[in-house]
């Protein structure tokens, strides 16, 4: 019986032994196969790991909306290109030039306010005569507008040039060495205050008397090139009216007709007494009526503004043409500075 007993015990030992040797062995053998390299999925090959077997190895994915980003950039590279050579390159040079073009075109005026005593008019003739020079000779032309207040009556003065001595043909000159001369716009108000518009390449203020007088005055103007589009200086002969009817007349077209109206200042000296006209239209045969016209062909008519009668003056203008015009069929000559604002 005791040895019954014993025997049992016996195997009871032996059989937990070998239970707990075996997950042992298996652990060291496991752990000695990852110590050579070989991976423990190889081992738990069956088991999942998120969406692939775990003895599977794991592979890269690229993100899909990078690809699709990626996609996009190209495709849209591509178009670019591809519109750009239907788009025709641009003129950048061009456009620069223009540009700059622009920004001189725009002038700022200038205001310059102050007190003058008159001194001898150093012209010749005007020996006995006083001047106060508000802007000097220049060989811009100044636009602008004059407010003064004088201790006197006084004339006020524009000066055109300088004359070619070939364009010296009886209008109003002024030179102070006899070969520099300049044509003269004198203009007589008989007061001793008040506000002139001009244009010209100096400006001054002007008595025939002998004794200085003061002047007090504010003058605003700006300074154009003379460029013949928009700024204009020049001497000009009087031709044979070419107007239906005006034969017998005589005309110095300033601006000549156009669609486009004309907008501006003119200040001019002439040889004779004439009429500034300002041509509006064009109209068509009929369109007028009881209304003065002037036409070249009896087709296209124009509505004819007469302003006054002057041998010198200053004026503002609009129209779709500007002239000078006599009733005479002798020739004159009219110096004069023009500027353009439309």
């Amino acid at each position: 019986m005791i040895k019954t007993t014993f025997i049992a015990i016996f195997v009871v030992a032996v059989l937990l032994t070998g239970t707990i040797t075996g997950p042992v062995g298996m652990i060291q053998y496991a752990d000695a196969l990852k110590a050579k390299g070989t991976s423990t999925n190889n081992i738990n090959s069956n088991k999942i790991c998120g969406d692939r077997l775990c003895s599977e190895p794991a592979t890269e994915k690229k993100p899909v909306e990078g690809k699709k980003k990626e996609q996009v950039k190209s495709e849209k590279k591509a178009e670019t290109a591809e519109k750009a050579k239907e788009v025709p390159k641009k003129d950048t040079k061009s456009e620069t030039m223009d540009a700059a073009k622009a920004v001189a075109t725009i002038k700022v005026p200038k205001t310059v306010t102050g007190v003058l005593t008159s001194v001898q008019d150093p012209g010749q003739g005007h020996e006995n005569h006083q001047l106060a020079i508000v802007l000097p000779p220049s060989d811009k032309v100044y636009r602008g507008h004059l407010v003064y207040t004088a201790s006197e009556n006084v004339q006020l003065v524009a000066l055109h040039g300088p004359l070619k001595d070939s364009s010296v043909k009886g209008q109003k000159v002024w030179s102070t060495d006899g070969k520099t001369q300049f044509g003269l716009t004198f203009v007589d108000k008989e007061r001793s205050t008040g506000v002139w518009q001009f244009s010209g390449n100096a400006i001054a203020i002007h008595t025939k008397n002998s004794e200085p007088f003061t002047v007090s005055y504010s003058v605003t103007y700006t300074e154009h090139i003379v460029d013949g589009e928009k700024t204009f200086r020049n001497t000009v002969t009087s031709q044979q009216d070419p107007g239906v009817g005006h034969e017998n007349h005589q005309l110095a077209m300033l601006l000549p007709p156009r669609e486009q109206g004309y907008s501006g200042h003119l200040t001019f000296d002439a040889s004779k007494p004439v009429e500034i006209i300002n041509l509006l239209g064009p109209f068509s045969k009929g369109a007028l009526r009881n209304v003065p016209s002037w036409t070249l062909d009896g087709e296209t008519y124009y509505a004819l503004s007469l302003v006054k009668v002057t041998s010198a003056g200053s004026i503002q203008f609009s129209g779709n043409a500007l002239a000078l015009h006599t009733t005479n069929s002798e020739p004159f000559t009219v110096s004069y500075s023009l500027v353009l604002t439309k």
